[in-house]
């Protein structure tokens, strides 16, 4: 079959039956690189939020061209920081001893996104009777829905800055006089979920207690952001907000290529989400840009969802080579993100 070939052939029944071979290997294969490696998560998190925050800083104070490239480089490297938010809902609370308290305090606070908005949340998403499902927070079936879903889907991250910031400056300031406007915040608008359908149980025990210091940290930064524009001026607000934005885009584009999104909202096995998922390996070149932080391999994650970021391109390579081609694992590896852009792009047309 060529890359073509696969790219367009549809999915396989949602029921398609567990491949027990691929689901071994993987664990077996990996039990030898799955532990995280504080050597890699801390410098590769504390230097990408460093250069991410000095370009911003450069997209304020530098003239013409040089503002542009500041700014560009601030959105590839937060948006490199910002991805350590999906790492901290895998790995094990005592594996990275201060790293959610250093994350949270460098990149989740100033970015209004701590990592309680993913954290509760994203593991949904890998529980085997909720993915793809309504119960699923971030999962739409984007293949199967009409033409304008995509654009709409990519204008909801360029707003996304601006929700955040009346989110944290004003709803959840009032949500803690008005009960009804708490509840409605909390269930709809504390989570970075794409299912509008989804609702969010209310926190409990340590959980509980982590979200209030960190909605505390939310809005205190958030007031502080509004405070300096009258000493400011609106334009590094709006600059920054700007940077935010561009990145939040980056992400919604990387979701979009994340899954196939054909599922119609039934279980699906272990197998039948994988193949729903998707790599993009080696050669491609540019996948470390547009889906950092191990997102490339995304379909892989999903198979080995503890597996520590800096691990997934070995478990790659050791699957590829023990299952060979023509394996169920090689049927969720694909040539590039404009190839999958296309493919849900074409599946939506044929919707109108």
């Amino acid at each position: 079959m060529t890359v073509q070939e696969k790219i367009e052939t549809p999915l396989p029944n949602a029921q398609i039956p567990d491949d027990m071979e691929m689901l071994r290997a993987a664990v077996e294969l990996t039990r030898d690189i799955s532990a995280a490696r504080p050597g890699i998560y801390w410098p590769d998190m504390l230097v990408s939020a460093a250069i991410g925050y000095a370009g911003i800083a450069g997209a304020i104070l530098l003239p013409g061209w040089q503002a542009w490239a500041s700014g560009g480089l601030a959105v590839f490297f937060l948006y490199r920081a910002l991805l350590f938010i999906h790492e901290l809902t895998h790995i094990h609370r005592t594996a990275l001893p201060g790293f959610r308290l250093a994350w949270n305090l460098l990149v989740g606070i100033p970015m209004l996104t701590p990592s309680f908005m993913y954290e509760g949340v994203h593991t949904l998403h890998h529980a085997r009777t909720k993915y793809g499902t309504i119960e699923d927070p971030e999962y739409l079936p984007l293949a199967l829905m009409k033409p304008w879903s995509l654009p709409a889907f990519i204008l909801i991250a360029v707003l996304l800055p601006i929700g955040l910031l009346i989110r944290c400056a004003l709803l959840v300031p009032l949500g803690a006089l008005i009960r009804p406007l708490r509840k409605l915040v909390w269930e709809r608008a504390s989570s970075l979920s794409i299912n509008p359908d989804f609702r969010r149980r209310p926190p409990e025990g340590q959980f509980a207690r982590m979200v209030f210091w960190q909605e505390l940290g939310a809005v205190v930064w958030a007031w502080a952001l509004l405070a300096s524009t009258r000493w400011l001026g609106w334009q590094p607000l709006l600059i920054a907000l700007a940077v935010v934005s561009a990145t939040a885009v980056f992400n919604q584009i990387r979701t979009l290529v994340a899954h196939l999104w054909q599922n119609d909202g039934e279980p699906m096995t272990v197998t039948a989400q994988y193949l729903d998922s998707v790599n993009v390996p080696p050669p491609e070149p540019f996948a470390p840009l547009w889906a950092p932080v191990g997102l490339r391999y995304h379909a892989l994650h999903h198979l080995l969802p503890s597996l520590p970021y800096h691990s997934l391109g070995e478990a790659h390579r050791r699957l590829s080579k023990h299952l060979g081609a023509g394996s169920t694992y090689q049927g969720a590896n694909y040539p590039g993100l404009l190839p999958l852009v296309g493919r849900i792009a074409r599946s939506t047309m044929m919707r109108r």
